[in-house]
């Protein structure tokens, strides 16, 4: 078997990248923004109302908690039950499909701590100017 053919075996085809890149994209799409996995894994913790969730996550203003718990139950990451009490109650809860993210977020948090070191490493090397003097 030729190089050539044992290389063309090993790499993906411009479709796959092309499918591989769509899907990446994809989930990256639904998954966009500063609070969607923090709200996610804090209701995977457990179910909250909307005070409750704003007050595990204070930073997140009610206007954007609001839209952004709109987004995750379109998306079936949680669901939203309205019980007929007085006054009505209304219970934010993590669906069985947000815990198929268990294994995503544990391989980004894996990655995201390799990076952060990798960064710390280099920033701490000492640069070259271009004439060739360390820079301190």
């Amino acid at each position: 078997m030729s190089m050539k053919m044992i290389i063309n075996e090993l790499l993906p085809s411009n479709e796959e990248c092309a499918g591989s890149l769509k899907n990446v994209l994809d989930a990256l799409y639904v998954l966009n923004g500063k609070w969607k996995l923090a709200l996610i894994l804090s209701l995977v913790q457990s179910s909250k109302r909307f005070n409750e969730i704003q007050h595990a996550i204070p930073e997140i203003s009610s206007k954007v908690l609001a839209k952004e718990l709109k987004d995750l139950e379109l998306n079936d990451f949680i669901k939203r039950s309205v019980y007929p009490t007085t006054p009505v109650s209304i219970i934010y809860e993590a669906t069985a499909y947000s815990r198929t993210l268990k294994n995503v977020i544990g391989e980004l948090s894996a990655w995201g701590e390799q990076h952060r070191e990798k960064i710390k490493q280099s920033m701490r090397k000492p640069s070259v100017n271009t004439i060739g003097e360390q820079k301190v």
